[in-house]
């Protein structure tokens, strides 16, 4: 698809002289930018800790907490003493078969 408008001109031009169209293109190519900049939730592996779980189902630290005491994820921790390991993989497949938790995608 051939680009009507230059790039680096709109980002110099006032948003109040901008025709929507071009308004349109701006936020277009801005939102791209980002979607390819975005990486997954939880790469495929073994996450540590509560922090662990955060990032596995993308959520703050007191709501993996209460993931972790909720018992769905269980069979996916292991825990020896303070050390808690997490299996993403499983972790978020025992989270989706329960239906609590909602997993942004």
């Amino acid at each position: 698809m051939e680009e009507k408008f230059n790039l680096n001109q709109l980002l110099q031009k006032p948003i109040a002289m901008m025709t929507g169209e071009e308004l349109c293109f701006l936020i277009t190519k801005s939102v791209e930018s980002t979607e390819k900049a975005t990486s997954p939730i939880a790469p495929k592996g073994n996450y540590y800790g509560i922090e662990g779980i955060a990032r596995v189902f993308g959520c703050s630290v007191p709501t993996a907490n209460r993931i972790k005491k909720s018992g769905i994820i269980d069979k996916a921790i292991t825990q020896i003493g303070r050390k808690i390991v997490v299996d993403a993989d499983l972790a978020l497949s025992l989270a989706k078969e329960s239906g609590g938790i909602h997993i942004k995608e």
